[in-house]
């Protein structure tokens, strides 16, 4: 596939989306290339990271539920033990992160790791394999290959990631409002991190507290998303520069890399959990003032 293209041209193919999407002057159709997909703006959908965060998150649920249900207090499977064993190491995260009652956190932070390891595992898979495979299947439905796109790698999307930012910030306003009340979680916006005994002095700074509060909220679930994006993005991008070098070469650099990368899924799964956990802490903590 690189030999019929430029490099640039390779580059683009492989960084951009399968987008569905209204566009000013065609309406709603699938964009054929970057151009198009840029124009649809706010109303447009990824529909392959859709297809493959989804998909992934059905097989979780659906692997851990068959595992479950079928899980033995004797000798067990070795799929078992593995499931198992990965229980085991969020609730001890957990343990050790939490201190708040909820009964949520424990199969809300098994989800976040697991989902993202799977999400991020597609990274491994050659990049030239899938999108081959659909440049192949819309040519037999008579669409040009060149217009077809398929990325396989939902956490190289930031509205996937930002998304799932999203629902952490919803999560830490919702338990925000649990543990402290709806006076309290204003209280945290609006007396914090400065506050005086006058006050007349207290209400001019009410204003600047809630500004810094505010984006300090923001910051939490922002970054959260954006080092996820990064991370995998730019692992993504090295693996298709590799796939541009010569045969040879990209043995000698894809198998390293790539063993290299098991490291980066894996930490960067973990790392979203575990903030998720430490910011649903924080906020669940009772504040003493």
């Amino acid at each position: 596939m690189a030999a019929e293209q430029t490099s640039s041209d390779y580059i683009a193919h492989h960084l951009t989306n399968w987008t569905f999407g209204h566009h000013p002057e065609h309406g709603w159709k699938v964009a054929h290339d970057a151009a198009e997909a840029a124009e649809m703006g706010f109303k447009a959908i990824h529909l392959d990271s859709m297809l493959w965060a989804i998909g992934l998150g059905i097989f979780f649920c659906a692997l851990f539920w068959a595992v479950g249900r079928k899980a033995t207090s004797g000798v067990p499977s070795k799929l078992q033990a593995f499931v198992e064993m990965i229980v085991d190491f969020v609730d001890n995260s957990v343990r050790e992160s939490y201190n708040g009652p909820s009964k949520l956190i424990a199969p809300l932070s098994l989800t976040i790791f697991v989902w993202i390891f799977l999400m991020n595992l597609m990274d491994l898979v050659p990049v030239d394999w899938i999108p081959v495979l659909a440049q192949k299947i819309g040519a037999a439905m008579g669409h040009d290959p060149h217009h077809v796109y398929f990325k396989i790698v939902p956490t190289t999307d930031p509205n996937i990631t930002l998304g799932m930012a999203l629902g952490v910030l919803i999560l830490i306003i919702g338990f925000g409002l649990k543990y402290k009340g709806v006076g309290g979680f204003i209280a945290e916006f609006t007396l914090h991190p400065f506050s005086a005994k006058n006050p007349i002095l207290q209400a001019l700074l009410i204003p600047v507290n809630l500004v810094l509060e505010i984006v300090t909220l923001l910051a939490k679930p922002i970054s959260l998303g954006l080092r996820l994006f990064g991370n995998m993005y730019a692992g993504e991008l090295i693996f298709i520069l590799i796939a541009l070098m010569p045969f040879w070469i990209q043995w000698a650099l894809s198998v390293p890399w790539a063993i290299f990368h098991i490291l980066v899924i894996t930490l960067q799964a973990f790392v979203f959990m575990m903030l998720t956990i430490v910011y649903l802490s924080l906020i669940s903590q009772t504040s003493e003032h």
